[in-house]
């Protein structure tokens, strides 16, 4: 049954206002400058944002067929064109975050080029500041690509979980199969000191015993005395061959084995081996991954088994028992390792258009970031451009992020 507080409710809840209600916040349309539905319809020949005053005009707009993404700006007075050098202009895009890019021009054919290329995401505050003829002009708008408001209580109540983006330690794994195993040097074998009938029994099979608890009695057969057979250590009784009545001989009547720490023997194949080596870091799973225990091989056996395998030793602690004699596990061992300066977590990547991107949070403002990515393991992936160490990221339920914003319509025309 599920509570109003229930996790699933509160995704429920989330689901609802991302499909059926308004935008909190238009995410904005990506025509550079064409915003609202009033202002899309101000457009100059080239495709442009159309910003006037008076009877200076100034098409501003982004071209990125066959070139890098980049500023371009026709200018006319009284229809006429300008002659681009007498036109001094300066583009500057606020972004999210505090970061302002600045946009230099410079003349070229009948129109201004910007010197800067534009990076993605394309979704700023644009103010420009031209000067012609002695006169200065200043005009300033928004253009947004990938971004949604969402308030922190529906935010919290959606589950969404935030990150920091920052360095990270990227880990190649080989995962083997194996088995525990008690350590030989934590075994022992009790047998009578003399031969003699068991009397009596105090120890069960399974039972934990302290050090020097009694196991059983024994009467010795020559000189008919009584002695007690006793726990050499903390442990578990994992063999009884005790009966009463039974006559003892030089076989071990109980095996005791400390299971606080135990082996877990990983088997490897030849094609396994030229990455393996004594030092490397193990993690061990049951078979459905959850993780159980970690440790570093101590040794890799000299010879190969009946499969052509080579076992590998790795002692782990096993102080609540559950790495019981016998059972099968998986061994992750970290066969390679290395440090990135920069890395986002897997589970919050996400595709916007033809891009792998992630959400940066500003306060309740979330914003498309689109990455360019190196290495990866299972967790992590590096992060080579496109945000900035120290941001906050959505880490789990992103999709939800990504399901507002395309409600709202982010487009990315020119």
């Amino acid at each position: 049954m599920m509570t109003p507080h229930s996790p699933l409710l509160r995704l429920l809840a989330l689901l609802l206002v991302a499909i059926w209600l308004p935008p909190l916040q238009a995410a904005g349309g990506h025509d550079h400058g064409n915003g609202t539905a009033e202002q899309r319809e101000v457009t100059g020949p080239h495709g442009g944002r159309l910003l006037e005053d008076g009877s200076f005009r100034l098409e501003l707009a982004i071209v990125e067929d066959g070139v890098p993404p980049e500023f371009r700006a026709w200018a006319t007075r009284d229809g006429q064109t300008v002659d681009p050098a007498a036109v001094d202009l300066e583009v500057r895009l606020e972004r999210l975050g505090g970061r302002t890019d600045v946009i230099e021009f410079r003349p070229m054919d009948d129109f201004l080029r910007g010197r800067q290329t534009v990076v993605e995401p394309h979704s700023f505050d644009i103010v420009v500041r031209a000067r012609y003829d002695g006169r200065d002009y200043r005009w300033r708008y928004a253009s947004h690509e990938g971004r949604t408001r969402i308030p922190e209580q529906i935010a919290d109540d959606g589950g969404l979980t935030i990150g920091t983006v920052g360095p990270a330690t990227l880990r190649r794994t080989l995962s083997l199969t194996g088995r525990v195993r008690p350590d030989p040097d934590r075994v022992a074998r009790v047998a009578a000191r003399y031969p003699g009938a068991v009397e009596r029994i105090n120890a069960a099979l399974y039972q934990e015993v302290e050090k020097g608890e009694a196991l059983a009695t024994v009467v010795a057969r020559d000189s008919l005395q009584t002695t007690g057979l006793r726990a050499p250590f903390d442990g578990v009784v994992i063999e009884r061959r005790a009966a009463v009545g039974q006559q003892s001989g030089d076989e071990p009547l109980f095996v005791i084995a400390d299971l606080r720490q135990v082996w877990v023997e990983l088997d490897a194949f030849s094609q396994d081996l030229a990455e393996i080596e004594v030092g490397q870091s193990v993690t061990v799973r049951d078979l459905e991954g959850a993780a159980l225990a970690s440790g570093e091989i101590t040794h890799v056996a000299p010879t190969s088994g009946v499969r052509q395998n080579v076992h590998l030793r790795v002692p782990v602690d096993n102080p609540d028992g559950s790495l019981r004699p016998g059972r099968f596990v998986r061994g992750e061992v970290i066969v390679e390792q290395r440090e990135v300066p920069r890395a986002v977590r897997r589970s919050a990547l996400q595709r916007f258009r033809d891009f792998d991107v992630v959400y940066a949070r500003f306060g309740e403002t979330y914003e498309v970031r689109m990455l360019d990515l190196g290495a990866r393991d299972d967790t992590w992936v590096e992060v080579l451009d496109g945000i900035e160490t120290g941001t906050e990221y959505v880490t789990g339920n992103s999709f939800l992020i990504r399901a507002d914003i395309e409600k709202s319509g982010a487009s990315h025309d020119h």
